[in-house]
This record gives structure tokens, sequence and C-alpha cells, in this order.
């Protein structure tokens, strides 16, 4: 297939709801740089340009390469989680990131895509007979701890459970037994209960700050002005924007500068407050057809590994956006888990546009095309 050919069986469709998502993104970094280019709007588009032409340079290579590449980007996302331990930069009370000079690289983001590749890599190796053999399920159950246990560590355990999620979804998605997730539902069940009951103890599991953020989700009032001003101040810009919000730069909380972490993980609510439960359902929308669209392209490629990692990358997007907007909305504990291709942030934008030039290449070549 030359390229012309390839160009034509891009997604089409998937690329302009991606740029689309991505100007809804660059209007609330504008807006919430009060009217100005720097210090974020300008960076966001630059980066994105760049990722959005990396996207068409990944569809043109055969899904075959990214196959061999497979191992070797979770031993290499492992080097670099294990490597932020010696080197790595501190930042809000955790070490997260790698200075790699052109860009800070928050590894634990960038596993993400690693953990799925090698995945699917894994079940499109083995035989599907072998799927939900005890030793053939134990070895992905070990490939997702190992990492989840070192990010956790740093500490991030809102990554590490996303890194988890996403690992099982594989596994599910792969064919393994019913079984073996009822009972590891029981088991989380059972750990939730030995992480409250450690509170306070000598053999306490969780940092105090963990359950800081669990006292404030379930009842943030108890501390207004401390652990639960952040999302205090994003219920307040929710329900201030009504159904057609206050207007564009006309938001209160995020201009006066009340709601906190406004342009990276707070960015949704200064889009409810400025244009309303309508502007919500907006991105809502297209945030849902970028999903639709994943998925009848995972249906429509013949490889399994094209298969499942275009399946769990779509489950990593939907993770991202989900837990963003449950978090700022008070459904869920705060964690630093951006919205994507609209938050600012160099690693997250990175690793999402990857995961869309991966899932364009399996695309391109789902009939099994060189």
């Amino acid at each position: 297939m030359n390229i012309f050919f390839k160009i034509l069986n891009i997604n089409w469709p998937l690329q302009i709801l991606i740029l689309t998502t991505a100007f809804f993104g660059f209007l609330m970094l504008y807006s919430v740089s009060g009217g100005n280019w720097d210090p974020w709007t300008t960076p966001q588009i630059k980066r994105f340009t760049a990722a959005f032409f990396l996207i068409f340079f990944m569809a043109m290579i055969n899904i075959s390469f990214w196959k061999k590449m497979s191992p070797y980007a979770y031993i290499l996302g492992i080097a670099l989680i294990i490597g932020v331990y010696f080197y790595g930069d501190t930042g809000m009370g955790a070490k997260r990131w790698l200075d790699l000079k052109f860009v800070k690289l928050q590894p634990s983001e960038a596993f993400k895509v690693s953990i799925v590749m090698f995945l699917a890599y894994y079940y499109d190796k083995l035989d599907p007979k072998y799927v939900s053999h005890p030793l053939y399920v134990s070895i992905p159950v070990i490939l997702i701890l190992i990492p989840s246990f070192l990010v956790f560590k740093q500490p991030d355990l809102g990554t590490a459970l996303v890194i988890v999620i996403i690992g099982i979804s594989i596994m599910f998605l792969a064919g393994v037994h019913l079984g073996y997730f009822f009972v590891a539902g029981l088991s989380s069940i059972g750990l939730i209960l030995l992480l409250f009951q450690s509170r306070g103890t000598s053999w306490q599991i969780l940092k105090n700050y963990h359950y800081k953020r669990i006292d404030t989700f379930l009842n943030p009032s108890l501390d207004p002005l401390g652990s639960g001003y952040h999302i205090t101040q994003s219920k307040i810009a929710l329900g201030s924007g009504g159904l057609l919000g206050k207007g564009y730069m006309q938001g209160s909380q995020s201009q006066l500068n009340f709601l906190p972490e406004k342009h990276t993980d707070f960015i949704f609510t200064t889009l409810a407050e400025e244009f309303g439960f309508m502007g919500t359902i907006a991105l809502l929308a297209i945030y849902t057809l970028i999903i639709l669209f994943c998925i009848l392209s995972a249906l429509s490629i013949k490889d399994r590994f094209g298969k499942l990692l275009t399946s769990g990358l779509c489950v990593t997007f939907f993770s991202y956006f989900s837990i963003n907007i449950g978090m700022v909305m008070g459904l869920l504990p705060v964690v630093g888990i951006p919205l994507p291709l609209i938050s600012y942030g160099g690693s997250s934008m990175i690793v999402v546009m990857i995961s869309f030039g991966l899932m364009q290449s399996a695309h391109v070549h789902r009939k099994g095309d060189p």
C-alpha cells in the first residue's frame, strides 16, 4: 500500500474530532490566561501541532513494527519509572518527572501506553485456548502490578489505579474468564477495608494526605478553606454556569483566581462556568464520538494485536476524561488526572497523541496490508 492510499485510509472523522477537541482546549487556556497567549496557550498550540503531525507519521508505519516494539516499550517504561527515583524532579510533594532538557516527561503517564502495547502483544502471541489458564493469567497480573506499585510509591495513587484499570480491561477484552474478575472484585473490597483499618496504625498503608483526600471527597465541608477548597470552588463554578454559562472569559471563579489548577486538572469547571450545561454537553458529545469511532475502528481490524491495542487505548482515553470529570464534580476523590486534549501539559498531550497515532496505524493497516 503506497503512502497516498494510506493517507486515504486514515480514520479522518477521528482526526477531525481530535482537532475540534483541541480547539476547545485552546479557547479555554486563552480564557484562563486572562486573554493572553502566554503562558499556556501558545506552548499548548505548538505541542499539539507537532503531535498532530506525529499521528500521521505513526499512521504510515505498519502496525507490525509497533507490535515488535511493544516489549521494548514496556521495558523502557519500567526503566524510566525507576529512573524517577534517582533523577526525578519533585513537584507538589511528589517525585514524578524526568527532565529530558527538551521536555519534562512524566514516565507514569507514558506507561499507560506501554502497558496497553505489551498486553496486546502478550495476548496476540498467546494461544486463545490458554487465555484463562491460571499460569497465563498470573503473568499479565504481575506485569500490571509491578509498574502500579512503583508508581504508587512515587507517590501517585491515581495513576497507579488507572494503570490497574487499563490492564484489567485488556485482560477482559482478551477473553479471560469472568470468574477471575469476580475474585478480583472480592479481593478489592477486602483491600479497601484493610486500607481503612490500617489508618493511624504503625502499618498504615496509604499516606496521610490520601486519607485526607478521601475525607474531603466524602465531606468537603470538613475543611472548606484547606483540603476541601479545590472541590468547593469547583462545585461553585459548575453550578454558577447554569444552562448557557456566563459568557466567554466572564467566569468569576476562574477569572478572579478562586479556582485552583484552572489550566490543568480543573479546566472542565472553567468551561462549565463560561459555557454552561450546553457547553459541557457539547464537549461530552465530542468525547463520545471519539470513543465511538475508536470502537468502530477496533471492530474493523483483523489483526488481534491491532484490535486489542485500539480497544485498550480507547479504554485509556475514556478513563482520562471520565475520571477527570467525575473528580471535578465531586463524584470521585481529587487525583492528578488531566482532561485529554483540553488541559495544559506536555506529558499528557504527547501520550494522548501517541495513542491516537498507534490507533491510526492499526486502522490504516487493518486489512493486513504492508
